[in-house]
């Protein structure tokens, strides 16, 4: 077969890889695909994959970034400044506890998984889309319910990462939402006590 005859190998789609790699980090964890993992889904070399991403870190947060702009969830829609926290927190978790555990392999979240990774760089990168997303939260709480706000933050982080690694460690979807129904619950009752106890410390101080 001559040079006019020979076929050429389409040219390699960077953006299709991201995605595969995406789906790959996501399902197994940063630290657990190799680049013979990456190399091998999306059919390329060694040499190509690295003059198309330069690392395997620097292609994690091209991953993560692509994640988060498909499945963030809608804060500005869930935090409204006018929707009380009692409905707006426990609202927070029931979506994510949705979007965790609705797939049967791309359980999690990523961004949250990315922050147990050993690479410096990859978790850095988790760390900072991560902490966009608490300090989100926490604006909103500043607003609504300064008083609680740090407190409230950190419920939040926690119950959410929680919720997270459950669904990675196989709990069941409907088990997930159950559990975030709770949380929201004990959320909306500590809210309630504290506004009771706010308006009878203010009725016992009035002369």
């Amino acid at each position: 077969m001559n040079a006019k005859t020979r076929q050429r190998r389409p040219a390699f789609d960077r953006e299709a890889g991201v995605a595969i790699a995406q789906a790959l980090f996501h399902e197994r964890g940063y630290d657990a695909v190799s680049l013979a993992d990456l190399t091998e889904a999306m059919n390329i070399k060694p040499p190509s994959f690295y003059a198309a991403y330069g690392s395997k870190a620097a292609l994690f947060e091209r991953a993560m970034l692509r994640y988060a702009q498909e499945n963030a969830l809608p804060l500005d829609e869930l935090l409204a400044p006018d929707r009380p926290p009692a409905q707006a927190l426990p609202a927070l978790l029931l979506a994510a506890a949705e979007q965790y555990g609705r797939d049967s392999l791309l359980r999690g979240c990523m961004i949250t998984e990315g922050l147990r990774a050993d690479d410096p760089a990859a978790r850095q990168t988790a760390e900072n889309l991560a902490n966009g997303g608490i300090q989100a939260i926490r604006a909103y709480l500043d607003q609504v319910s300064p008083q609680e706000a740090q407190t409230l933050a950190d419920y939040m982080a926690v119950t959410l990462r929680g919720l997270s690694a459950s669904a990675c460690n196989g709990m069941p979807y409907e088990r997930l939402m159950q559990v975030a129904r709770t949380a929201g619950r004990f959320i909306a009752h500590e809210l309630a006590e504290k506004t009771e106890e706010s308006t009878a410390a203010s009725i016992s101080s009035d002369p």
